[in-house]
């Protein structure tokens, strides 16, 4: 007879999550509503407003300071996912659970979540990147190649350029909703999770054409990059509240300083000199242009420095991405559209989770209808976001990450060139010359990087043509 009590309790663990969650938002809900309760001149009628919810109680705290609430919340909403599957991996590994050979539909779920789903079905390199298509890169005419540089050059600059742009009015213009009332849309996790569910979407469906779903990786070492993306994604669009788009889009040139410090101490990378010098070149433009850009709306010392202090953790959670990532990667060797479906599902999971806590759906939907602009700058947003990504992983594949980089440092450059024209932002002369140090030391460093490896490749084909035993014809 099968044994159903080990099911019992692992659904028991999801039903008790839930429910203190909700106890929890109930709380938080009913401690934020004792506010001071704002009343209507004695010439405008009173009329009973639909409850708040918790997401809608936060915007209305200080502006200053209403980040970090909504963050707390944020981080206990992703905790519902984390401490379940936390002890749930505990009693599987106490109880053999996954080893039973009595399967369910749950356990099977359990497994593919902690253990993995075996060696990939297809067996061969992902991606692009097998030797086929070394081959087929060689065999490509000068006109061929031209036309594919041209047509990642035009689906990144694309892409991106529009993400940027709606990215900066998303968060700081305001729309036009009935009687003519104008307001800024607030959650930003909202727009990470529309983010997130569609490039899943695109992913998962990417993943079931090629039949590239099965992999080594459990699922769950996916959660941690996750984590940290939607983290690193929520610091980006709130530090558009305090600091224009061009200090965030010289910040993230910034990010090759946590970068190298996270490969440190994640992979134990060692750095040439010339790394460490464009590092120090790229804070010094990024304190020049810090020093030298204005912004009347956002120019006071607090909320100047919340902005600095938001770009910061992005940086500290972006470089741990594409570190963890890069484990990944040499640990288990999934493909890219593979990786990027895991972290893009973990990330729907974490933020719909915390949404839902919140009541942000809500808010956010009520803030849709009423600003029909918004929804088409959302959707939009999300699409090209996910586009983009699918460019990134094809113009590595087919070019390198040489050519990928200088792509998107020259995206950064119109980025900034496109914000200061549509919302008139202004940069002082040194603001500019920060500009300049910063996007030199970018090149420089791709430069170095590959005089470096054309030194090493002819080092070792001298020392292979040397090594060559000599035939006596």
């Amino acid at each position: 007879m099968r044994n159903y009590v080990p099911d019992i309790i692992i659904l028991f663990i999801i039903i008790v999550t839930i429910t203190i969650v909700r106890l929890v938002s109930q709380i938080l809900h009913e401690t934020l509503s004792d506010g001071p309760i704002l009343v209507p001149p004695p010439a405008e009628p009173i009329v009973p407003k639909p409850e708040l919810s918790l997401s809608q109680l936060i915007d209305q705290k200080s502006k200053e300071y209403s980040w970090l609430l909504r963050l707390s919340v944020n981080l206990f909403g992703y905790l519902c996912i984390f401490v379940p599957g936390v002890l749930i991996y505990k009693y599987a590994k106490r109880t053999k659970y996954m080893e039973r050979s009595e399967r369910s539909h749950l356990s099977a779920l359990v497994k593919f979540c902690f253990s993995g789903s075996g060696t990939d079905s297809l067996d061969r390199p992902l991606d692009g990147q097998s030797g086929s298509s070394k081959g087929a890169a060689s065999k490509r005419t000068t006109a061929q190649e031209c036309v594919l540089l041209g047509y990642c050059l035009v689906g990144l600059m694309g892409s991106y350029l529009t993400w940027g742009v709606l990215q900066e009015k998303i968060m700081t213009q305001e729309y036009e909703g009935p009687e003519k009332r104008k307001s800024h849309f607030k959650d930003s996790q909202f727009l990470v999770f529309s983010n997130r569910v569609l490039g899943f979407l695109i992913t998962a469906v990417y993943l079931v054409v090629k039949r590239q779903f099965r992999h080594r990786a459990p699922l769950y070492k996916y959660s941690f990059a996750s984590f940290s993306n939607i983290m690193s994604a929520w610091f980006q669009y709130e530090a558009l509240k305090f600091v224009n788009f061009p200090t965030q889009v010289l910040a993230k040139s910034c990010k090759i300083i946590p970068v190298m410090i996270m490969g440190k101490i994640i992979s134990r990378n060692k750095y040439e000199f010339y790394e460490y010098l464009t590092a120090v070149m790229i804070s010094v433009g990024m304190i020049f242009f810090l020093t030298g850009s204005t912004d009347e709306s956002k120019s006071t010392a607090m909320t100047t420095l919340t902005g600095v202090l938001l770009l910061t953790f992005y940086m500290i959670f972006d470089s741990f991405t594409s570190n963890w990532q890069g484990e990944l990667f040499k640990s288990y060797s999934m493909s890219s559209i593979q990786m990027m479906c895991g972290v893009n599902l973990f990330s729907t999971l974490f933020t719909g989770a915390s949404l839902a806590m919140q009541g942000g759906f809500y808010s956010s939907l009520v803030f849709a209808v009423d600003h029909p602009k918004f929804v088409i700058d959302c959707i939009v947003l999300s699409i090209s976001s996910a586009i983009g990504q699918l460019f990134i992983f094809y113009t590595i594949a087919t070019f390198g990450a040489v050519v990928f980089t200088i792509i998107m440092t020259l995206r950064q450059a119109i980025a900034i060139l496109l914000s200061c024209l549509i919302y008139q932002h202004r940069i002082s002369f040194l603001g500019v010359i920060g500009v300049l140090i910063v996007f030199l030391a970018i090149f420089l460093r791709v430069y170095c990087n590959q005089r470096l490896k054309a030194i090493k490749q002819r080092h070792q084909t001298t020392a292979t043509g040397s090594g060559k035993p000599r035939i006596n014809v």
